[in-house]
């Protein structure tokens, strides 16, 4: 019986799962653990993200949007005060898929490291 890499992964989603889940479908098992250690320390919980968005309401808006890798809107929510606590208050509620759309990338940046790992590029000389 094979044991799940996933199941240590925390907060996750059953959408999330779903997307990884195909992913490790065309790894063996080496590059499944490769994978899901490179992943764990990329991805975002969503319950961190949702504590760092409720900080915008304290006056320091955007550190989510840092935090997901939004640089340019991370400046914007600093700038206008979350937008004017609009986008703060759009933030607390798409909150996990904020998160899910940040980890859906980190999730295919490691799975293109893994198998570049396995089968580096020639060289051409």
């Amino acid at each position: 019986m094979e044991r799940d890499p996933l199941v240590n992964l925390k907060g996750m989603s059953p959408d999330e799962y779903a997307y990884l889940r195909q992913i490790l479908t065309e790894m063996n098992e080496r590059q499944s653990q490769n994978f899901v250690a490179f992943y764990s320390n990329r991805r975002k919980d969503p319950q961190e993200i949702l504590l760092f968005t409720l900080l915008g309401f304290l006056g320091i808006a955007g550190i989510q949007r840092f935090i997901v890798g939004n640089i340019g809107m991370g400046i914007l929510y600093i700038l206008t005060a979350g937008l004017c606590f609009i986008g703060t208050i759009v933030d607390t509620i798409n909150h996990k898929a904020l998160t899910f759309e940040h980890n859906r990338k980190a999730a295919n940046e490691c799975a293109l490291l893994v198998k570049m790992m396995d089968n580096p590029p020639l060289n051409s000389i």
